[in-house]
């Protein structure tokens, strides 16, 4: 199976409907591949919260237009990363606005959306201006399974243990994350991988979004933690073969998941 992520720079200079056009002619050129990534909030900038009410859509306005056509056109599965998602009326935070992903099928048909659980900031930005997701989300492939997740979604491992009782054999990440924490970036996606035997594909930013440097380096990990590709700080295509079928080889050879003890008691205080 051949992936590519697309690790989109997002600058404050270019429109978002600029980069929406831009983005959708990259994801045409990767015809021929499997699979194709883009990061999270790529539209408006994963730290420009001034953005996500301005440029807020629903799960069929233009941002889908595009990737539904850009997908249809290059004949590949699009995880279209996330789109600051307006569900209903008015910008508060009372749950109108969510950090939303997009899955879309070769024809064009969107077959995924997740709304993103975990959500940044400690009760600033993110964390108060949207909803919070609350349905684990899978999508079948020809090849493979793949589990949806978000960013921040990284640092929680229990989400993705859910995944992988879903379903899921390879865990397809988009992000926004910022450089001054790019080594628990690293970090988390291997661990991921490791603990779930599963592939993790990682797609992040390149750029500056409202004065925040973003890490870059998007990374795609095998089920043994090994690190298949990684990008660069910069703007950047990174493709890479992976086999689906190591997962269950994985989890044969090394069958760690089958010793997972659940329901332990909470101990006495």
């Amino acid at each position: 199976m051949r992936a590519s992520l697309l690790q989109i720079d997002v600058n404050d200079d270019e429109s978002v409907a600029d980069r929406r056009l831009r983005v959708a002619d990259l994801v045409r050129d990767q015809a021929g591949v499997d699979l194709v990534v883009l990061p999270e909030l790529w539209t408006t900038g994963a730290f420009a919260y001034e953005g996500f009410g301005p440029e807020a859509e629903p799960l069929d306005g233009p941002t889908h237009e595009a990737m539904s056509k850009a997908a249809s056109d290059a004949g590949v599965w699009l995880h279209a990363g996330s789109i600051p998602e307006r569900a209903g009326s008015g910008n508060g935070p009372g749950g109108s606005l969510y950090n939303t992903s997009l899955v879309y099928s070769p024809a064009g048909e969107r077959v995924a959306a997740y709304r993103k659980i975990h959500r940044f900031g400690f009760d600033q930005g993110e964390a108060v201006l949207m909803g919070a997701g609350t349905e684990l989300v899978t999508a079948r492939l020809p090849e493979t399974v793949i589990g949806l997740a978000t960013c921040y979604d990284l640092r929680f491992p229990e989400l993705f243990r859910g995944l992988v009782d879903a379903g899921a054999q390879t865990l397809v990440l988009s992000a926004g994350w910022p450089e001054r924490r790019r080594s628990h970036w690293t970090l988390l996606a291997q661990a991921r991988a490791v603990e779930n035997q599963a592939y993790v594909l990682a797609c992040g930013t390149a750029g500056t979004h409202a004065g925040v440097p973003q890490a870059g380096h998007s990374i795609v990990v095998d089920p043994w933690g090994e690190v298949l590709a990684e990008a660069g700080a910069g703007e950047e295509i990174l493709t890479v073969e992976f086999d689906p079928a190591k997962v269950a080889e994985t989890r044969e050879q090394f069958p760690a998941l089958k010793d997972r003890l659940l329901g332990l008691a909470t101990p006495s205080r």
